[in-house]
């Protein structure tokens, strides 16, 4: 694995905590936040001009995010 690749995946974890724990924390304060960004997904997409781009894969992956803060919301209710 490259620096550049090893350096791209912890941005990419870090940012997606970061993310996450927003989600939650707005979501607490003004319910509406999930559906909201839910809602939006169907405009989401990959930006691949390749073999790779796959707009469903990039959906699915929002949802997941959306599912889980979700969960821990309900969790902490």
């Amino acid at each position: 694995m490259t620096d550049e690749t090893v350096l791209t995946r912890r941005r990419e974890i870090a940012v997606e905590h970061v993310l996450f724990k927003l989600m939650e924390y707005v979501e607490q304060r003004e319910p509406g936040l999930l559906d909201f960004i839910e809602a939006s997904l169907d405009h989401l997409g990959d930006n691949a001009k390749d073999a790779t781009k796959d707009d469903e894969a990039v959906r699915e992956i929002a949802r997941q995010m959306v599912a889980g803060a979700r969960r821990e919301r309900d969790r902490q209710q």
